[in-house]
């Protein structure tokens, strides 16, 4: 690589001359014991670090980010750590969702109005990663995501449990009679065993692993434990990375390409990903002008089969992933079998995605397995159309029944969450394993925010007679470490007027993922009569940002971005302070 910059560095705008600004910039930092050789026109990476003990899946980042210095500091350039809102999921309410637009409005403003060449994203718990990643491409300056990795397995009577996965499963099993409440408790502290995001293929793993299959980090980020050395080798090296990007000027918008998107696609139907991938590429796409859209969900990810054998769909958990061979392993097996739709694809070490992974091994055939021998046929991810969801809804076919997938029930209606946490347990309940659950009201305006409760737990009548799956359909989103036939996403959502608002108790409504159809049968004069007659929601928020959410928020098939952050500003230098 050349030392020699192939366009001026924004940095200089800040401490390249030698008038009154140059003089306060260069000064003001000086405070902190930095010497003069430090602003000799090096590049300038900064290091937006989501670091809090609130988001305890982040909370190891700060011994990260020293190792994203070294390199950065080996390489040349002049490492500066800031932080951005920590949008944590384990603690945030209402939802986390809700704040993912405001993480990422800090991340570009602090990008913009900064002197940075180039940024290294510490990412990790789930919105971090599509928070940071559309910040970033709304300015389009070269980045490059470090993942802080996912916990150790997690343990319970001598097995490996599941983060998340194992809180739906014994929950159910608790409501069941199956165990008792110091059973129930006694997984608290196995489960979350070291630092790291969730050891499932949950929203954060899934979400790095679109961050890699995208082209924005560097080959195993994705699956690295948290506490195994590699992943702090991984980011001095991505430290190392930023800096010859900036020189190279590398920017985001040669890797967000629409190949790459849809390469991102494909792999989440073979890792068995989360449905809370369709919202937020979407949303990363919006930032950076890649027209993304629902069907093509459907055209680039149908037929492709789950390969990956990990909770909540399958058996392991990412440790198993790692040592397999993880991701690489994943994009080579696609690969060769014509599988991966543009090998050719930039990524951030200046190679294509298939120079990355044409030679990676792979270790263990049942947790990454061949193709004629797949967790699931056709991972990809169901996009329902009908009179009740004219916008879109999502279905995760890897971690559904089968049976299920085909299906016509009678609804029971749940107006909202707290109407189906009373109901839910009432014995005198009209329901059986056939109906079909539906939730409203817990969209991204209804909620606010569009929380996980999407995978309503079963009545617990039902759990007892050991029924484990029922078709529920909701406006909601579902934990990525969570499973079962759930329809989400429906758009638009019941608080803002969709069709799923209309839906009333012994309605029939129709499932059928094999023809992408979510049909309330009901006659289309009588859906348009009960929409009118439906009363005007309340308010909710009078002001603050809540406020500003339900105003701007997008719907679910738009990535639920605020209307006015689609797209990309750029990062031209604003101007001066003083």
């Amino acid at each position: 690589m050349s030392d020699t910059p192939k366009k001026k560095l924004r940095s200089t705008a800040w401490f390249g001359t030698a008038d009154k600004n140059g003089f306060m910039y260069r000064s003001w930092m000086k405070n902190q014991g930095i010497p003069d050789h430090e602003f000799d026109g090096r590049p300038i990476v900064g290091i937006c670090n989501t670091w809090s003990e609130l988001t305890p899946c982040n909370a190891h980042f700060r011994k990260i980010a020293e190792h994203v210095k070294r390199g950065i500091s080996e390489a040349g350039g002049f490492p500066v750590e800031f932080p951005v809102f920590s949008n944590g999921e384990s603690n945030l309410r209402p939802t986390a969702m809700l704040t993912r637009n405001l993480a990422s409005m800090d991340v570009e403003e602090a990008i913009r109005g900064n002197p940075i060449d180039a940024v290294v994203l510490l990412t990790g718990c789930d919105k971090t990663t599509p928070a940071l990643l559309m910040g970033a491409a709304s300015c389009d300056i070269p980045a490059i995501v470090v993942t802080g990795g996912p916990m150790l397995n997690g343990k319970l009577d001598g097995r490996n449990i599941g983060s998340g996965t194992a809180v739906w499963q014994l929950h159910e099993s608790f409501k069941a009679g199956e165990i008792d409440e110091h059973q129930f408790f006694a997984a608290e502290a196995g489960m979350s065993r070291s630092a790291g995001t969730c050891n499932t293929m949950g929203t954060a793993s899934t979400m790095a692993c679109m961050a890699e299959a995208l082209g924005t980090s560097l080959p195993h980020n994705a699956a690295i434990p948290a506490v195994d050395a590699r992943r702090y080798v991984l980011a001095q090296m991505s430290g190392m990375r930023a800096v010859e990007m900036a020189k190279e000027g590398l920017t985001l918008s040669k890797i967000l390409t629409r190949e790459a998107f849809e390469n991102a696609i494909r792999v989440n139907a073979a890792i068995g990903g989360s449905t809370n991938a369709v919202i937020h590429l979407k949303a990363i796409a919006g930032r950076i002008g890649v027209d993304l859209e629902l069907e093509d969900w459907t055209r680039i990810g149908r037929g492709t089969p789950t390969l990956v054998d990990l909770q909540p769909s399958g058996r392991f958990l990412m440790e198993e992933f790692y040592y397999a061979g993880g991701l690489p392993a994943v994009l080579r097996r696609l690969g060769e079998h014509d599988l991966l739709p543009h090998p050719g694809a930039l990524t951030v070490n200046g190679r294509s995605l298939w120079d990355n992974v044409r030679e990676a091994p792979s270790y263990n055939d049942e947790v990454i397995r061949p193709l004629d021998k797949p967790l699931i046929a056709d991972g990809g991810i169901c996009i329902l159309r009908g009179n009740l969801s004219p916008r879109g809804a999502v279905l995760k076919p890897s971690a559904a029944t089968p049976a299920l997938l085909q299906h016509r029930g009678r609804a029971v209606v749940f107006e909202n969450l707290e109407h189906y946490k009373a109901r839910i347990v009432d014995e005198d309940l009209d329901i059986d394993a056939s109906c079909v659950m539906v939730l409203k009201n817990c969209g991204p305006k209804g909620y606010p925010g569009m929380a996980e409760v999407g995978n309503m737990g079963l009545p617990p009548k039902l759990l007892r007679q050991g029924i484990k799956d029922m078709v529920r359909i909701s406006d909601a989103r579902m934990s990525g470490t969570a499973y079962g036939t759930v329809v989400l996403h429906v758009a638009p959502e019941a608080a803002d007027g969709g069709p799923l608002a209309a839906v009333r108790d012994g309605d029939f409504i129709e499932l059928d993922c094999a023809g992408g159809r979510l049909h309330l049968d009901i006659s289309d004069d009588e859906l348009a009569e009960r929409l009118r007659s439906l009363a005007a929601r309340p308010e909710g928020m009078p002001g603050g940002y809540q406020r500003l959410y339900v105003d701007h928020v997008l719907q679910a098939d738009e990535g639920c971005d605020f209307d006015f952050l689609v797209g990309c500003r750029g990062a031209a230098v604003p101007r001066h302070s003083h």
